[in-house]
């Protein structure tokens, strides 16, 4: 083939995975809300996801492309400010658009005057973690994700008014799933929790109260931000108090500062996804993120 012709033929598969990427009816911001959607829509339709796996809606900036995806699209599922506080602007007038964070029956955590979270079932909205603000990591719950798909086959039904039965069917199919992995998850814990470990980043908690875990410390509050060299000194003496414990890191942390933290102490690190970049996506996405990030969390617990 020319290099003419190969050209054309690679500019054709873009144009068609543009317009494809533009005409998807259901969309979800971030990955782990799209695998909750797949599960709903099982066989009737395939979701989309707005920001590419492994990107941060904290850093996220819109494209001309997904603008045209949002601007299309039929539902749109996003958390809300809390997390992808880049959309807000841009889904404030979009009929299409429906904040996760507004389901009346979802409990949400919300952070306090010590930057801890506390349970609260009424939905509230901020742009920041500070005192107050919401905890945005919903969808760490299963409890929160049978909330989530329950709503979603409300919603979606009017969209796909001939498949009511078959979202029906997916609801009993994903909640019986998620049913059978929370007794799994039950009887792996149980003898864990007295483990003390360390996360870089307080955003587990909704994963933490459904396993009855609670963290031995958080590394850094604000999300990406780098501890300097004298914190980290200060989180050595910590941890070299704790020892034996585990130090969960996530994907946007470099290792060399986990290195650093934890060289020539008698700590186990490991590395969490809460976004799930490496899971393909379908109707049981939700359960084998959730699966893989609680054995990698699990596994780390049970080598103390």
């Amino acid at each position: 083939m020319s290099s003419f012709r190969l050209f054309a033929a690679l500019c054709g598969l873009l144009l068609t995975c543009t317009a494809h990427a533009d005409q998807v009816r259901v969309l979800a911001s971030i990955k782990p809300v799209q695998q909750i959607a797949a599960a709903v829509l099982d066989g009737i339709d395939t979701p989309a996801a707005l920001l590419p796996a492994g990107a941060s809606p904290h850093s996220f900036a819109l494209r001309p492309s997904d603008r045209r995806a949002l601007a299309s699209a039929e539902r749109i599922y996003w958390v809300g400010p809390s997390l992808e506080l880049f959309l807000e602007g841009t889904l404030h007038d979009l009929p299409s658009a429906r904040q996760l964070a507004e389901i009346p029956s979802l409990p949400l955590r919300h952070y306090d005057e010590d930057n801890e979270v506390h349970a609260d079932e009424h939905g509230h909205e901020d742009h920041d973690h500070g005192p107050g603000s919401i905890d945005p990591h919903v969808w760490l719950s299963p409890a929160n994700a049978i909330i989530i798909a329950r709503w979603m086959k409300d919603d979606l039904a009017p969209l796909y008014p001939q498949q009511e039965s078959k979202l029906e069917a997916n609801l009993a199919v994903f909640e019986q799933r998620i049913q059978a992995l929370e007794q799994q998850l039950n009887s792996r814990f149980a003898p864990l929790k007295s483990k003390p470990y360390f996360v870089f980043h307080d955003g587990y908690g909704y994963l933490e109260s459904y396993l009855g875990l609670q963290h031995s410390g958080v590394f850094s509050l604000a999300h990406e931000i780098q501890p300097g060299a004298r914190h980290v000194n200060e989180l050595r003496t910590t941890l070299s108090e704790a020892a034996p414990a585990c130090v969960f890191s996530e994907p946007q942390f470099a290792p060399r500062l986990v290195n650093s933290l934890t060289a020539d102490l008698p700590i186990q690190s490991a590395q969490l996804d809460p976004m799930g970049a490496a899971v393909p996506v379908g109707p049981r996405g939700y359960e084998q993120q959730l699966t893989a990030m609680t054995n990698v969390w699990a596994g780390c617990l049970e080598k103390l």
